[in-house]
């Protein structure tokens, strides 16, 4: 791997700050859902996969943990497990994210709602639990930490619940690097708005905040079985998706989406200003994007397989030029790709069935591999012999996906696989020569 020169640490808050009062979205980054805010960023072959995994009592130690697995096609240890770090309790591990610095990773739990903060700078290759954020409740009222949203010298959390009804209704955190809270934006139940949250996406240069919905408490944590015969739990799924003004952290407006829309995926290409977004329970792709008028609309501009057999799609990931959308479906193991060329209709070029249950889907940034893994949640993952839990990497070479390697989860006594995010060997180099966190930000 080329290891990044070595910039004063002057130097390096200066560019890094100028950027992001550049205000575009195009950073380059390892994982095209990353941040546009993030620095020391991977554009050529990730080392590690971490992985956020959902403890299973009985399996090992049977906590929640962060799995490193090397995933360099030149290393010794290519495709294996060579490190994990327990929390010590299962609090239903879903997603995490990185601080704009990227020295640590943010994770969380939706049924204890705690936040772990791991540390990933000081040696990429072994993470270290540095703090537990457990008050999130008692601060926010918010339950259900979800999405971990890096923005300058702070993290914006996405919630799913709240802690009074533990239905839908709820909304975002703010804290700063350190884990300190900073305020709290209800999102809204007026002006068509059902209060639901899920998903965060930012476009800086158009000053927007887009913020998609799903379900509460209530519904993610019962037996999928059950939600789907329940006539009025099927009811309290989020139909909408929020535009917020970005510096005043207000809404603007609020659109109907319905369906369940998940994963926010802004255009990476230079020049374009539009996301897509998938819905899980009608399985479309809509459009999100500016009219000739300057007013944002929503538009459902694909299908992805056969809604009747509701194939739930439950991640996407969105091309580096924009040109292309991997999803993932649940339901039937597939992971399927869309040309983007025109975004106002994709079409579908390519699928295969990657897992018997497959969830989340990411690609590095030359859009050479491809990542899957099986969890979704503890109580909506499959039984039997189709309750697969892995990590697996494919080749894409524009044809095929290619089987390349897969880290067998339960085999390992590890749990089930969910989130995943890029790390490597060349940042700690780059972490060396960077300012303290919080120098940036205040460069600003």
């Amino acid at each position: 791997m080329l290891r990044p020169c070595r910039v004063p640490r002057s130097l390096a808050a200066i560019s890094i700050a100028t950027a992001l009062l550049g205000a575009g979205i195009h950073a380059s980054a390892d994982e095209t859902c990353n941040s546009p805010y993030m620095g020391n960023l991977i554009k050529g072959q990730e080392d590690y996969v971490y992985v956020w995994t959902l403890g299973v009592q009985g399996l090992g130690d049977g906590s929640d943990k962060l799995v490193t697995i090397d995933v360099n096609p030149a290393s010794k240890k290519y495709g294996k497990v060579i490190g994990s770090v327990s929390v010590g309790a299962r609090g239903e591990a879903h997603n995490m994210g990185f601080t704009d610095d990227r020295r640590h990773l943010w994770a969380g739990g939706l049924s204890d709602s705690k936040i772990y903060v791991f540390d990933v700078g000081s040696n990429p290759a072994k993470p270290k639990l540095s703090k537990v954020i457990a008050d999130l409740p008692q601060k926010t009222g918010y339950v259900g930490p979800h999405t971990f949203y890096a923005m300058p010298g702070r993290m914006l959390v996405g919630t799913l619940s709240n802690a009074q009804d533990k239905g839908g209704v709820t909304g975002l955190a703010l804290f700063n690097n350190k884990g300190d809270l900073i305020n709290k934006y209800a999102i809204p139940t007026d002006n068509g708005g059902d209060g639901y949250g899920y998903d965060i996406g930012i476009n800086p240069r158009k000053n927007l905040l887009l913020t998609s919905s799903f379900t509460g408490y209530n519904n993610y944590m019962r037996d999928l079985g059950e939600v789907v015969g329940d006539a009025e739990a099927m009811k309290k799924f989020g139909n909408t998706m929020v535009l917020w003004d970005l510096k005043a952290m207000k809404p603007k407006k609020v659109l109907s989406v319905p369906g369940a829309p998940l994963e926010i995926r802004w255009s990476l290409k230079e020049g374009e200003n539009w996301a897509v977004v998938a819905t899980a329970l009608t399985s479309k792709i809509w459009l999100i994007s500016e009219g000739a008028d300057g007013e944002w609309g929503a538009k459902d501009v694909a299908t992805i397989g056969d809604p009747a057999k509701i194939p739930l799609p439950v991640d996407i990931s969105i091309t580096r030029d924009g040109k292309g959308l991997w999803v993932n479906t649940f339901m039937d193991g597939k992971t399927r790709y869309f040309d983007l060329s025109d975004p106002r209709a994709p079409k579908q070029t390519y699928e295969k069935i990657t897992g018997k249950q497959v969830n989340m889907v990411s690609q590095s940034w030359d859009g050479k591999r491809v990542y899957v893994t099986s969890s979704l949640l503890e109580k909506w993952d499959k039984k039997g012999a189709d309750n697969e839990q892995f990590l697996r990497a494919f080749t894409w070479d524009g044809q095929e996906l290619k089987p390349a390697f897969e880290a067998d989860f339960t085999k390992e006594k590890l749990g089930r696989a969910h989130h995943m995010k890029f790390g490597s060997k060349a940042l700690k180099s780059a972490f060396d020569d960077a300012d303290p966190p919080g120098e940036i930000a205040a460069a600003r």
